[in-house]
């Protein structure tokens, strides 16, 4: 048995160098914006070395296991799916039990680090709603519509009680988009984008009171510029104040005087708008931009089900959190805690996201096995 064992490994760790693994135009893009985001971070925490250097880690940790699950077969990450998703629901348990935090409950202490299980569910979540939808004839049914609103109902509702509303609607949206790529009739859709717009008001009513001011100062920061109205008021300003070609990097006022606040990671954004300007704005929406399409290019050459499902998730979970977070920077959305992806600082959000690109080039590279 063991040494049956011995040669399955073996023949595994074979495959696993021997096929190829990584798509060089998207890997590119991801170096120069893991570029762009150290050195704005430099900048924006005042040339704090450590800071910089902590970043740089979890890049240094995200490439590693990219380029390990980029080298393990779709079929394979199938197979492991409904372990991991298991797994990271799992987590969600144990952090309502022994979690801790700053105000609300998200993290693990391991340690030697802390760990957000929320940050698994963002691949996770899809990766099951992709597995479930595999085998099965598309576009769904309600009945597997109804059975995958209840993979990503459980998941979510143990982050929103944390709480942490902003995650929960991104892993929400994660596995909403792998149903919605599965084919589904627009008439469907429209039944529940307008069941859910149904729903707002009863949900306003279980909503922390932190949760409604936010979206009260959308609506006019004006009302409490020196409280709940700061963020936005501030990042505004420094947004604005940029110009056209910024005020050069280091330069900015907002962030080194200490006006715009949480300026290493939610609103990091700011600075880099302020320092660079529209033009640099233009510039790295441009890299995101490309870095969506290739996402979406993968996902319609992929040659099974499950990748296509998967890739196209990740790439629309993507650009929902660059548009997320621009929009709350540009004070057109609530301020939610969604950092900007490989610009903001902490958290394990660099690291879970360098992995599914990993899932990404996993599946890029079985296309060209096949060809």
């Amino acid at each position: 048995m063991f040494a049956n064992l011995t040669v399955r490994l073996k023949r595994f760790g074979l495959r696993l160098l021997t096929r190829p693994r990584l798509d060089l135009p998207l890997l590119l893009a991801l170096f120069l914006l893991a570029c762009a985001g150290l050195a704005t971070l430099y900048s924006a925490g005042n040339a704090n070395l450590s800071l910089v250097g902590g970043q740089a880690a979890r890049f240094v940790l995200g490439a590693v296991l990219l380029v390990v699950i980029s080298r393990i077969p779709p079929p394979v990450l199938r197979s492991w799916t409904p372990w991991l998703y298991m797994g990271s629901t799992a987590l969600l348990v144990v952090v309502a039990a022994l979690g801790e935090g700053r105000g609300a409950y998200r993290w693990l202490d391991l340690g030697f680090m802390r760990f957000q299980p929320s940050e698994l569910l963002k691949l996770t979540m899809p990766m099951m709603v992709a597995w479930y939808l595999h085998p099965r004839q598309l576009p769904p049914g309600w009945k597997d519509i109804i059975v995958v609103g209840l993979m990503i109902a459980v998941p979510a509702g143990l982050i929103a009680e944390q709480p942490d509303l902003g995650t929960a609607l991104l892993v929400a949206g994660a596995g909403a988009f792998a149903l919605f790529l599965s084919g589904m009739a627009w008439w469907r859709i429209g039944l529940l984008v307008g069941g859910a717009g149904a729903a707002i008001p009863v949900a306003w009513q279980f909503l922390h009171e932190y949760q409604r001011n936010r979206v009260r100062t959308l609506l006019d920061p004006e009302s409490d510029p020196l409280g709940n109205g700061w963020h936005i008021i501030q990042s505004k300003i420094a947004v604005g104040s940029g110009g056209v070609f910024g005020k050069g990097w280091q330069h900015g006022t907002q962030s080194r005087l200490e006006f715009l606040p949480e300026h290493t990671t939610d609103f990091i954004f700011a600075v880099f708008s302020e320092e660079f300007g529209l033009v640099g704005v233009i510039a790295i929406m441009l890299l995101y931009a490309f870095i969506i399409g290739r996402c979406l290019w993968i996902a319609m050459n992929a040659r099974d089900t499950y990748s296509r499902l998967l890739a196209g998730a990740i790439g629309m979970s993507f650009f929902v959190y660059v548009a997320v977070n621009g929009g709350m920077v540009a004070g057109i959305l609530p301020v939610v805690g969604v950092p900007m992806p490989l610009i903001s600082y902490g958290g394990t959000s660099a690291v879970s996201l360098l992995t599914g690109f990993g899932v990404l080039m996993s599946i890029h590279a079985n296309r060209k096995l096949h060809d």
